[in-house]
């Protein structure tokens, strides 16, 4: 399906009104934290502690075990992800103090340097979906190119560019790639941000550690067939969950002038319905175009928001199936407006041909 978006005709009054409706929701409460963080750290560990149980089975379909425990797990630090990503955004405490505390030990635990990675993250609510700032905090899951700069590329060019975005680099090589390499270093951090360099070192030392000091006591082979495992899925399923929901075919990509952040969450980010139990594992990341409205209002509130403003739920809503399909978009069409795949394009310009 085709959405055609008209030029918006909100007002800066209407749009002021919004934004202060939804402020209504960003106070975060202490019991509410401490229960989502003791619902999430708790069965991640039990979880990591049976999953080195299963490895003493020595019959072959103990490897299954392992390997649905380590899902299981995931689920978990998908879980922890999100109250990292709340920390970063200063929405899951209001001391500042026990943000970055909790998104520390997060970090340890999903193998992200926090300070680095808040800083990072932030680039994208600058500049999400504005076609003209896609060099400013931009990354490879929350941008895009042109169906006419694609087009003007060369045979080799296209090639690379659909290589690295096919959907098994794109979604399954890539993510495990991110988390236990890239954030290893900080070569693509610049030099003045002191603060997020030292957190790069900082996690990598705790990692480190862990590592050797679980190795010694349980065996490296052992930990690392619990834990890699646990880290390559929770950045699959992760990674996935946060792409998904900019690149759905009925997303708005405006320029610079016409952006403006109330169209850019409202048309610009979805509504990915999850079934109950992904929704509580994925920390209601499905409720992506308020968070992107309004990132102070905490995970467990976005979905309460959602149900008392009837204008956050006039917006493009996926399935998780639609969410797999919309997977292959990779380039917008300025003048069908709308995110199409390579092989659209290709049939696209057979039909202007």
């Amino acid at each position: 399906m085709t959405v055609t978006y008209p030029t918006d005709t909100r007002s800066g009054e209407s749009r002021a009104a919004l934004k202060a409706a939804v402020a209504n929701f960003q106070t975060p409460t202490i019991a509410a934290s401490a229960w989502q963080i003791a619902t999430s750290f708790g069965p991640y560990l039990l979880v990591v502690v049976a999953m080195y149980q299963s490895l003493q089975i020595e019959a072959w379909w103990g490897y299954g075990v392992t390997l649905g425990l380590a899902v299981l797990a995931a689920g978990f630090a998908v879980r922890i992800f999100i109250i990292q990503h709340d920390c970063g955004h200063g929405s899951y405490f209001r001391s500042p103090w026990a943000n970055t505390i909790t998104g520390f030990i997060c970090g340890v635990i999903t193998f992200t340097p926090f300070a680095n990675w808040r800083r990072q993250h932030a680039g994208h609510h600058g500049n999400w979906n504005n076609l003209d700032r896609r060099a400013s905090g931009a990354d490879i899951y929350s941008t895009c190119m042109t169906l006419s700069e694609y087009r003007a590329m060369t045979p080799g060019e296209q090639f690379r560019y659909r290589l690295v975005r096919h959907p098994v680099i794109y979604l399954f090589a890539l993510p495990p790639l991110v988390f236990l390499v890239i954030y290893r270093f900080a070569f693509d951090t610049p030099k003045d941000w002191q603060k997020e360099r030292m957190a790069v070192h900082a996690n990598n030392a705790i990692l480190l550690a862990a590592f050797v000091g679980l190795g010694l006591l349980l065996g490296f082979g052992n930990v690392l067939a619990v834990h890699l495992p646990i880290v390559i899925a929770m950045s699959i399923i992760g990674v996935f969950l946060f792409s998904v929901q900019h690149r759905f075919e009925e997303t708005l990509w405006m320029r610079g002038d016409a952006w403006n952040a109330v169209d850019a969450s409202l048309k610009g980010s979805s509504f990915l319905k999850l079934p109950r139990v992904l929704q509580w594992f994925t920390g209601n990341i499905g409720f992506h175009h308020i968070h992107h409205l309004n990132s102070r209002i905490p995970n467990y509130r976005l979905q309460a928001c959602h149900e008392a403003i009837p204008e956050l739920r006039a917006v493009p809503e996926m399935t998780l199936g639609m969410a797999f399909a919309n997977g292959a978009n990779a380039l917008w069409d300025e003048a069908g407006e709308r995110m199409v795949s390579f092989r659209d394009a290709v049939a696209l310009q057979h039909a202007l041909a």
